[in-house]
């Protein structure tokens, strides 16, 4: 059965039944008033008086429910069904994936103030929706190059390893370059599977109180390799018993991040400090580097997933480190700044709330 049969069928039915509610309501009134009339001045009603008052109560109940039927079908398509049916239509085209729709603000001469806050939280939701297809979609190919990138190294590299001529030396250094690239791809997943649980709210923090000064030497010293390759030095200013209550191992997760990007952007013979002080009720943790330096436009980007302001260290790292520092800060009720200067370093600070 088609909508407009079904919509014809509503219109009839609505007719028969506001039809008999006022042949009720008048055939009540018109006793009480008959009742009322004979009581009063005694008249005798014949049939044939009661016929001819029955033919023109009754032609003027049909007259009036055919008016009144009029009317407010008239009133339920103007205050009614046109709002449902652009709240319908709008709704349609974002099931298709058309995000871009709005409802437009309804007549101001019209009575929708019952649909005025549908409307306005429809257009809310669409926002939102658009909003969030649109990272989807940047994400996903953001995700695809980053994985592109290392497979094809991975791939070339493959070739060449089977040579059966290539030298002993060659060889090696082939291997260890898909080494390398494989553990950057695993490390990419991995933080992908990290940031995705986090956004997702799938890792709820678990705050015990734990030594923050033991913590930040042990992440600092993991790096220790890698700082005397680069011959940088290094400075802990560090109190000792510094107690707070987080999440140790997604606090770990920050002062890894934090300390590996500092270790990366200082040039050799450069220098890094860490220091952690208690400042009132709170702990303040910053890391400083002499390195490269942000500038003011990558600086309103640096959190974001993928990106990477210095393209000459690309290959190092994948652009979700920092990313997941600010997600992690944000869960855990802590704060983060940056300050920079191009060509002078950077310091990150953290401040966490004391034990």
């Amino acid at each position: 059965m088609s909508r407009g049969i079904v919509q014809q069928l509503r219109v009839v039915r609505r007719g028969i039944l506001f039809f008999a509610l006022i042949s009720f309501i008048v055939t009540c009134c018109m006793l009480l008033f008959l009742n009322a009339l004979i009581d009063t001045l005694g008249i005798v009603l014949t049939p044939e008086n009661l016929r001819v008052a029955a033919r023109a109560t009754l032609g003027n109940v049909l007259l009036l429910s055919l008016l009144f039927t009029i009317l407010d079908e008239i009133r339920r398509r103007m205050m009614i069904d046109r709002p449902v049916r652009r709240i319908t239509s709008a709704a349609e085209k974002v099931m298709q994936g058309d995000f871009s729709v709005r409802i437009p603000p309804l007549h101001p001469l019209e009575d929708h103030e019952s649909f005025d806050p549908i409307v306005s939280y429809f257009n809310r939701m669409v926002e939102e929706l658009s909003g969030i297809e649109t990272l989807k979609t940047d994400f996903i190919a953001n995700v695809s190059h980053e994985l592109k990138t290392p497979l094809a190294v991975m791939q070339n590299y493959a070739e060449l390893l089977k040579d059966p001529d290539l030298p002993a030396a060659k060889r090696a250094e082939y291997a260890h370059a898909i080494g390398c690239t494989a553990r950057r791809l695993a490390g990419l997943i991995s933080n992908i599977l990290k940031l995705n649980k986090l956004e997702n709210q799938k890792i709820f923090p678990k705050r015990r109180p734990y030594d923050l000064s033991e913590q930040l030497c042990s992440v600092l010293l993991s790096f220790e390799s890698v700082w005397e390759a680069k011959h940088l030095e290094i400075d802990a200013d560090i109190d000792s018993d510094i107690v707070v209550t987080a999440d140790r191992e997604l606090m770990e997760i920050v002062w890894h991040n934090l300390i590996s990007n500092a270790v990366k952007f200082t040039p050799e013979g450069g220098s890094i400090s860490v220091s952690a002080h208690k400042d009132g009720g709170h702990i303040r943790v910053a890391v400083h580097d002499t390195g490269c330096g942000i500038s003011a436009e990558t600086g309103r980007h640096i959190f974001e997933r993928f990106y990477q302001g210095d393209t000459a260290h690309r290959s190092e790292g994948n652009g979700l480190g920092l990313a997941l520092v600010k997600r992690i800060v944000d869960i855990t009720g802590s704060d983060i700044a940056v300050t920079s200067a191009l060509g002078e370093g950077s310091t990150f600070t953290v401040t966490l709330p004391e034990a």
